[in-house]
């Protein structure tokens, strides 16, 4: 990806230097919205045993993958993402992660953001296809798939059968693994955007969606994490897509509860910044 297309992380904090033993001691704070595993030499070989081609290495790789992870954290994304992309699919989450947020926020162009979404959304087609019994092999299409789609018109994101693709792999996501908010926010927001766009017999004819559904999921993910901005931040924006004008002050409440969120990371840093920025 070009260079010009990696604008700087705006925030930077000494908060977020997850160095040395730092990281694994934050990590189930850092990683309580998407559970990922920590990828100790422990984890790699687990998962190099799942998929010997991925690797042979598995306390270098950790290691390598244990840095990217630190750059995600510290806002270093471009960093986080290359490293991610090297390391193929044991890699693909970290990548993913931090060309997804990197474009949502700090990424202006639709064309850049379409282009880099579909790029992340190859990267997770084939963690998916190496290892498939690993939730965020499947969390991170959805993410890739959905965050492409709002790039589109609704028509556009319905032709191309990308609703369905998003479900599925947020389904086997939690099937996988439970207790993962963001898939859980996630599909939450499935059902409020099918709801918003077509209305809610057509959303519950066509798609399974519903407004009720959508409320279920969302609040699921508060009780899992209830210090995550982003949590909030969709929570919110789902009260406007299921409500409209009516939704507002349920938004708003939301939203300044996100900005007041201290945050742990680069990401929650952004996602705080953004929350913020709605209520001014």
């Amino acid at each position: 990806m070009a260079k010009s297309n990696w604008a700087a992380f705006p925030h930077p904090d000494k908060a977020f230097d997850y160095a040395g033993d730092k990281l694994a001691k934050a990590w189930k704070s850092l990683h309580a919205g998407d559970v990922e595993p920590f990828p100790d030499e422990k984890q790699i070989v687990r998962l190099l045993k799942a998929n010997s081609r991925l690797g042979k290495d598995g306390a270098k790789i950790a290691t390598q993958l244990q840095d990217a992870w630190r750059a995600f954290h510290r806002g270093d994304f471009r960093d986080a993402h290359d490293a991610g992309v090297k390391l193929g699919p044991l890699g693909a989450s970290v990548a993913i992660k931090a060309g997804g947020i990197h474009a949502t926020y700090l990424v202006t162009s639709d064309k850049d953001k379409l282009a880099r979404y579909a790029a992340l959304a190859d990267l997770a087609e084939d963690a998916v296809a190496a290892l498939p019994d690993e939730a965020n092999s499947h969390y991170r299409r959805a993410f890739a798939l959905g965050r492409y789609s709002q790039c589109l018109s609704i028509a556009q994101a319905l032709a191309q059968g990308i609703a369905g693709k998003v479900r599925s792999s947020l389904d086997i996501a939690l099937k996988l693994a439970s207790k993962h908010a963001e898939a859980r926010t996630a599909l939450g927001l499935y059902h409020a955007e099918i709801v918003g766009k077509v209305g809610g017999m057509l959303a519950k004819l066509t798609y399974g969606a519903s407004a009720g559904e959508a409320e279920k999921q969302l609040k699921e993910a508060l009780k899992l994490t209830s210090d995550s901005p982003i949590a909030w931040i969709e929570y919110g924006n789902a009260q406007m897509l299921l409500h409209g004008d009516k939704g507002e002050d349920a938004a708003a409440a939301a939203f300044d509860r996100a900005a007041r969120l201290k945050p742990h990371d680069a990401m929650e840093s952004l996602d705080a910044a953004w929350a913020k920025a709605q209520l001014a």
